[in-house]
């Protein structure tokens, strides 16, 4: 029994080695494709590993565009957006958990459908929005939308993990004489603070890796974020992959400081443990 468990065991961490492999390949092809000259790029068949390592090609891509002021673009949005969805999501998760008005339940159903409208249906007509308010070209139909509900998703998610908290805690607080803002300011948000972790990280992610929104509403070069400024080594008819790939590199690296700072956090957040009363 003891020999069959240590199989089952060892098949179970042969099967995670062989889906990290897979996942990570990706990770290192990238790596790979950053270090190696233009002559090797068209290698065929391609080396796994390179014989001679360029890490020239760093200097070289964030030099051949502004690629810190795409930098800072990308920063001024992504910590706008994580702030805004952090504040406004849990403020109306707050309100259709924590406090009782008609018809609280039938507009909380309502905003769900929202989860079922994908962004390229409301892209042109976002567009023509912010085109009239003459706030295209700017960072303001990236991040406003974020102080405005912070999304359907982390509003249902925080809701569900609102539910969870003891209401005895609120009236507790009502006795000793606080109100809506000072429960849900000094009760529910630090209770709430592994769920809050995990929407501030996904969010930062979709705003960091986001491609399309600003492709949509972004035109001059100045106002490029680090997605839309990989496009730049893209040409009509060839594209350098090794440049590419190293600033690619470089992006990448804020998004796995910041999930592996947050990793255990995150971890604990997606189980929605909550308080058992």
């Amino acid at each position: 029994m003891k020999r069959q468990s240590l199989m089952m065991k060892g098949l179970v961490y042969v099967v995670l080695v062989i889906g990290s492999l897979f996942c990570l390949f990706p990770i290192f092809w990238m790596v790979r494709t950053s270090l190696i000259t233009m002559g090797d790029l068209y290698q065929i068949p391609p080396a796994l590993i390179p014989k001679s390592l360029s890490w020239d090609n760093f200097k070289a891509a964030l030099e051949a565009y502004p690629f810190a002021r795409f930098f800072m673009n990308s920063t001024i949005i992504t910590v706008l957006a994580v702030v805004g969805v952090l504040f406004s999501s849990s403020v109306c998760a707050y309100s259709f958990s924590r406090i009782e008005w008609k018809g609280r339940d039938k507009v909380f159903g309502f905003i769900l459908t929202g989860l079922m409208i994908p962004f390229f249906v409301v892209m042109i007509p976002q567009y023509v929005f912010w085109n009239a308010l003459h706030l295209t070209d700017t960072f303001a139909p990236l991040v406003a939308p974020a102080w405005f509900g912070g999304g359907v998703f982390n509003i249902f998610l925080l809701r569900q993990f609102f539910f969870s908290i003891p209401r005895e805690l609120d009236e507790a607080a009502k006795v000793d004489g606080a109100g809506h803002f000072r429960i849900y300011g000094q009760i529910i948000l630090p209770l709430a603070k592994q769920a809050m972790i995990v929407i501030g990280l996904l969010t930062f992610l979709a705003n960091w890796n986001d491609y399309l929104g600003p492709l949509a509403f972004i035109t001059s070069e100045k106002n490029y974020t680090l997605m839309q400024g990989l496009t730049l080594f893209q040409g009509s008819y060839s594209a350098q992959w090794n440049l590419m790939m190293a600033a690619t590199t470089v992006i990448v690296i804020p998004s796995l400081i910041v999930f592996l700072i947050a990793q255990k956090h995150f971890i604990e957040g997606i189980a929605m443990t909550g308080i058992k009363g």
